[in-house]
């Protein structure tokens, strides 16, 4: 349990949520675009379509953690679904971006299923990915690390992701509405994604072991997991961090193509092959390389002030600097890219203490209850991402069908504007939402250190 991690594990454990967000970052920023764009549906349709299939991924989030926890391999409770499902993990992931010849009904039917079939995928590689981290290590400070690692893998994974989606998509398909274009580029991120995921589960290891070795009983796991009243904190504060980001996410794409409208690109060589880049990709990859920066400063400031703290500060900034966001004309590119860097940091801050502090609420519940049910309250963590993003995204659509969005013409002023507050006052509100609920997050640095000394005395005896 208190074997140091080393860097090649840590690294290990890094490429795991590399290759969740690459997919992750490319949903997030452009299915919606894609959906409406060229995939042809109207945008209230695909709010809706997010909001009943990611409400039914969420409940089935907690059903993968119990389902986990209930694993057992020669592989440990965890690692082995990074084995077994990376490889569907990429075909459906390449099936949603495709585009059948079928009506509307019949392209409103696919869409459904296969991004429902990806939802549940993703949440079958991702929640005992997640849950990982609870078993690598009890020690607090090795968990911080580590998940500062998965996060700078994480927005490594997405600036890649985002650095390349655009030029790949051009240069298979020629434009960036090509139904061709955007199927081969997501089956060269496929590739990439079972690779990353297959490194994860060779180089990493599960250590941590429950207290008691009591039979799998579900009744009890869930009424610990009730009256485990950090974790309902964490699945409010962590519900609105993510609105705030699915909702910047979602908007951006159309913000620069309807509302900047910049015809600028930039130019860059690889392998031999002339690429180009538009001011949205430049957008995007500064708001990733600004959320490593993030990342990177969490640990430290988090272990010298604390984890609540550290999160109040960082989305109270995520708040104040989205309200100004909304005063940006489309002439004033430099300050939208400057604030866009500063979010970006504040925003990145989040997810390794989120993260972490699940890891606790995990530690606080066999402190509290005498059991230990990881992938269970783990599962949270990839419950308030599927609700955050099910809020944010189908409030995208659904706004962009409010303000009058039509897709591939000139905006109204109303639907110009509606896009705006998507980047910036509606956000903004979310962020705050999520600073109110973490208030009153009860695990501060002392009450940690009391409980990670008991978990491990009692460990010991049992050792």
């Amino acid at each position: 349990m208190h074997d140091k991690i080393s860097l090649k594990e840590k690294v290990g454990y890094g490429l795991g949520d590399a290759a969740s967000s690459m997919f992750w970052k490319i949903f997030s920023m452009y299915l919606l675009f894609f959906y409406t764009d060229v995939f042809g549906l109207a945008p209230a349709v695909v709010g809706t379509m997010f909001l009943i299939t990611r409400i039914w991924d969420s409940c089935f989030d907690p059903i993968v953690g119990i389902i986990a926890d209930r694993t057992k391999s020669k592989w440990g409770k965890f690692r082995p679904y990074l084995l077994w499902v990376a490889i569907p993990f990429a075909v459906i992931g390449v099936l949603t971006f495709y585009t059948p010849d079928f009506d509307e009904k019949g392209k409103i039917i696919y869409a459904y299923v296969t991004y429902s079939l990806m939802m549940m995928i993703y949440s079958l590689i991702n929640v005992p990915y997640a849950s990982l981290l609870g078993v690598m290590s009890s020690d607090r400070k090795e968990r911080n690390t580590l998940s500062s690692y998965r996060m700078v893998f994480a927005f490594g994974g997405s600036l890649l992701a985002l650095w390349l989606i655009e030029p790949l998509v051009n240069y298979f398909g020629g434009s960036l509405n090509s139904k061709t274009g955007w199927l081969a580029t997501i089956a060269v991120f496929g590739v990439m994604t079972t690779a990353f995921f297959w490194g994860c589960f060779f180089f990493t290891k599960e250590r941590v072991k429950p207290i008691a070795d009591e039979q799998s009983n579900l009744k009890a796991d869930l009424r610990d997991l009730l009256k485990n009243r950090p974790w309902w904190i964490l699945l409010g504060a962590g519900i609105g961090a993510l609105i705030f980001n699915s909702i910047r996410d979602g908007a951006a794409v159309y913000y620069f193509k309807y509302y900047v409208s910049s015809s600028v690109n930039f130019d860059f060589s690889l392998f031999g092959t002339d690429f180009h880049m538009t001011p949205t990709s430049i957008y995007l990859i500064l708001g990733q390389a600004a959320n490593i920066i993030g990342v990177i400063l969490a640990t430290p400031i988090a272990n010298r002030i604390g984890k609540k703290k550290t999160f109040i500060g960082a989305m109270a900034l995520c708040s104040i600097l989205s309200l100004v966001f909304y005063f940006f004309g489309k002439e004033d590119i430099l300050l939208i890219m400057s604030f866009q860097f500063l979010i970006s940091i504040c925003a990145g801050c989040f997810f390794p203490l989120v993260w972490s502090m699940y890891a606790d609420s995990a530690d606080y519940s066999e402190w509290k209850q005498g059991r230990r049910a990881t992938g269970l309250v783990f599962s949270a963590s990839s419950m308030s991402q599927k609700f955050g993003w099910t809020i944010g995204g189908a409030g995208a659509g659904w706004l962009l069908g409010y303000y009058g969005f039509q897709a591939n013409v000139e905006q109204t002023a109303v639907a110009q504007n509606g896009i705006q507050l998507m980047l910036s006052i509606l956000p903004a509100i979310a962020a705050f939402i999520s600073v109110a609920f973490i208030l009153f997050y009860p695990l501060s640095e002392e009450k940690l250190q009391i409980i990670e000394q008991d978990l491990n005395e009692k460990r010991n005896q049992i050792l």
